[in-house]
């Protein structure tokens, strides 16, 4: 069995079994008899209020991230109403359910509110994601998954932004090999939550180990929210480890590291994204956190406004959300509600924004730029979208706003160029 059927295959039956006890589509009159620059009411979208869907963790271990991202989504939103709204006519209201990160609560979530949304401008997390995405094609609704898996850029019903997981593991072997002192015979393992989001790093991993002949020597998983990680760490001590990739929330990479200093184990780390969070900068762990760890990511540190994107959006943040401190999920909000802002737009062009008139959208926008906070994004239909393949290395340092500094921006390997992006198998 493939890793889309191994993995989605659970999901998707429970997310069916949703779809059947709630009586399927709820969708789309309304729509798109309106004429173009003058879109008929639909729902989600009452002739002058666009209401968009956050389906996130607002509480529960992985809060420090949902909560961040919504809010990332809420000061995008604000600026564009302030400039009066999509198309600078349409305000846009956020309609916010929170699913503790459960992927049963996710599709509880989703369904409680899809019947008041237009689309869904957060969907937080990969597991929670593959269980709503066959409701998602049911409703004939478009969402914006809070996740790089690779998975999503195939998908129609899916607006995705940023480099892939995958592409992120790709990136960070390259640059532990060619820059960071590694070399082809070195120990190169992993550490991985045991679920489809620890899978899609791994599967970049794999990858990029097997074009470069480096031999995976151990792979560590776990559950989520796991309280000692004595073991696993011992393990990978055992096996030589010289390099571990880790795939983990911010609440289990912080016991990881602190298992992992306190056992002194010698090798180097390399966090995908979203493993870190700025209060490991100032911490009882920021020595061996500063020596022995690297985050792989996307755009630029914060506060380097030298990047159009990151200039903006400071200043947006003074505006609407002064008391904010530096984040770098907020910044995956913040684009989210960017794109989602781009696909409405082209909607309103067309004159449909009914839910068939944003998918029908989907497939005609193009090029997304996120000026510098990300890769630029290329959509229009899903079988030829091209994400962005390019990575951030960033070091510890507690002297930046968010405890991370730019060691090497925006770079792509050759190895991400050449993976090919495949669909879930639901």
């Amino acid at each position: 069995m493939t890793r889309g059927h191994r993995l989605v295959a659970a999901l998707a039956t429970l997310a069916v079994a949703f779809v059947a006890g709630c009586g399927g589509a709820s969708g789309g009159g309304g729509g798109g008899a309106g004429t173009p620059g003058a879109p008929g009411a639909a729902p989600g979208f009452d002739g002058s209020t666009i209401k968009l869907g956050v389906v996130s963790a607002l509480s529960g271990p992985v809060a420090v991230i949902g909560k961040e991202i919504t809010a990332g989504n809420k000061v995008w939103f604000d600026h564009l109403n302030a400039q009066g709204g999509v198309a600078g006519r349409y305000r846009v209201e956020l309609v916010q359910e929170d699913h503790q990160y459960k992927t049963d609560l996710a599709v509880q979530r989703y369904n409680k509110i899809k019947g008041d949304v237009l689309a869904f401008t957060q969907l937080l997390g990969t597991p929670n994601t593959l269980a709503v995405l066959p409701l998602l094609k049911a409703d004939g609704m478009v969402a914006a998954p809070a996740s790089y898996d690779a998975f999503w850029v195939r998908e129609p019903n899916l607006l995705p932004i940023g480099a892939p997981y995958q592409v992120q593991a790709i990136n960070a072997l390259d640059y532990y090999l060619t820059e960071d002192g590694g070399s082809p015979g070195s120990v190169v393992c992993s550490m991985i939550q045991d679920d489809v989001y620890g899978e899609a790093g791994q599967a970049g991993l794999d990858f990029a180990a097997q074009r470069r002949g480096v031999r995976i020597a151990n792979t560590q998983r776990f559950k989520v929210n796991t309280t000692d990680y004595t073991g696993q760490i011992q393990a990978l001590t055992r096996a030589g480890c010289e390099m571990v990739f880790l795939v983990a929330a911010p609440s289990d990479a912080g016991r990881i590291w602190g298992a992992a200093a306190q056992t002194q184990f010698p090798g180097r780390w390399i966090g995908q994204s979203p493993t870190w969070i700025d209060e490991f900068a100032n911490s009882p762990l920021t020595p061996y956190l500063r020596d022995r760890v690297l985050i792989v990511g996307e755009g630029t540190e914060w506060g380097d406004t030298g990047v159009p994107g990151m200039r903006d959006m400071l200043e947006r943040i003074q505006r609407y959300a002064p008391q904010h401190q530096p984040d770098y999920f907020f910044t995956a909000g913040y684009n989210q509600g960017r794109v989602m802002t781009a696909l409405l737009e082209k909607a309103v062009e067309r004159g449909d924004l009914s839910r068939a008139g944003v998918l029908a959208a989907s497939r005609e926008l193009g090029t997304v730029s996120f000026d510098g906070l990300s890769g630029d994004y290329r959509y229009g239909p899903a079988e030829t979208r091209e994400p962005p393949r390019t990575s951030t290395i960033f070091s510890v340092d507690p002297s930046k706003p968010f405890g991370l500094a730019t060691r090497k921006y925006n770079f792509s390997s050759p190895d991400a160029q050449a993976y090919v992006f495949q669909k879930a198998n639901l």
